[in-house]
């Protein structure tokens, strides 16, 4: 099985890139890097380490506009778009403009049949494990049926990561049936037919952290919010803790003898132990990072890649999607 590295994708590439795939392919990933070649070949040489590599001349940066994508065909994530459309590639990884990803997958690879609009994945660490929120940011407007799609295709992300009898949630400003905005008013008996008792009915934003359910589904203009305000409060919190215990020599005592328990909890929240989020809803498994994320991000974005292909991930998509009563 093969992971395609869009190589030149991301604020630090290709150094970033590259070193996250060594990494990667040190614990049994096979990458194929995308991207200039002489550029690749010499970050490799740095870390001593050979990788296979398609030669792509172009690259989409971060303050190109998305649909660019169609008239360079030879920029990394067309190229390595086609390896995955030809089946010369099982799995796609990109730290690249999300829009640009987004694009490229849409013309090169098309919607899974029943889906309206793609969506973003988003992993958040719960008191129960992990809540998958659906979506993250691809659809700022939704209309109710949208809703049902990525509720399907949160399920199969939901079994393919091993989580057990899931169930989807809306997210609401109330618990109760009759609270929410339009779309979730709307939202809700549609869901409430289409996956009966695979459906919890309406969680607030704090039940995503609790676990109440483990799929979560919104808008992508609300999805990216918590996203961002997600990651802010974490750094910050983070940051006050260290703070507080690095004040004072006692504190500073206390902070060596739970340096364990610590290490865990900042692990359990750093978006870089997810590597990257999912497109779900086209023909491909697709995967999209920050365009700042570290090599450890990196490696991680390709072993998920890697677990989530073997364990079936498109098939659940499509059944799931197939069985949907609406």
């Amino acid at each position: 099985m093969r992971v395609a590295l869009d190589a030149m994708g991301g604020d630090r590439a290709p150094q970033v890139p590259v070193h996250g795939a060594v990494l990667a392919a040190r614990e049994g990933v096979e990458v194929v890097l995308v991207g200039d070649e002489p550029a690749l070949r010499a970050e490799l040489a740095r870390h001593r380490a050979e990788l296979p590599i398609v030669h792509a001349p172009d690259r989409i940066l971060m303050e190109d506009q998305a649909t660019e994508v169609r008239r360079r065909p030879q920029s990394s994530i067309m190229v390595a778009m086609g390896l995955l459309k030809r089946g010369e590639a099982q799995a796609l990884v990109s730290m690249g403009h999300t829009g640009a990803v987004m694009a490229a997958a849409l013309f090169t690879l098309g919607r899974v049949k029943g889906v309206e609009r793609p969506a973003l994945l988003v992993e958040f660490p719960s008191r129960g494990g992990r809540t998958f929120l659906l979506d993250g940011g691809a659809n700022a407007d939704c209309r109710p049926g949208f809703l049902v799609q990525f509720a399907a295709m949160g399920l199969a992300y939901a079994e393919a990561s091993g989580v057990l009898a899931p169930k989807v949630g809306l997210l609401s400003i109330g618990e109760e049936e009759g609270k929410g905005n339009a779309l979730v008013l709307e939202a809700y008996p549609l869901l409430k037919e289409a996956l009966g008792p695979r459906f919890y009915g309406n969680v607030e934003g704090r039940d995503i952290f609790l676990g109440t359910a483990e799929v979560v589904v919104t808008d992508g203009f609300t999805g990216n919010v918590v996203l961002k305000l997600a990651e802010g409060e974490a750094k910050v919190l983070l940051a006050w803790i260290k703070e507080a215990l690095t004040s004072s020599p006692l504190a500073r005592l206390g902070a060596l003898l739970a340096g364990r328990a610590l290490r865990r909890v900042k692990e359990r929240v750093d978006p870089a132990q997810y590597g990257a989020m999912p497109l779900l809803g086209v023909e491909g498994a697709v995967f999209i990072g920050h365009g700042s994320a570290d090599a450890l991000a990196v490696k991680n974005a390709l072993l998920r890649a890697k677990a989530l292909v073997e364990a079936g991930l498109m098939n659940r998509v499509r059944q799931n999607l197939a069985a949907l009563h609406v």
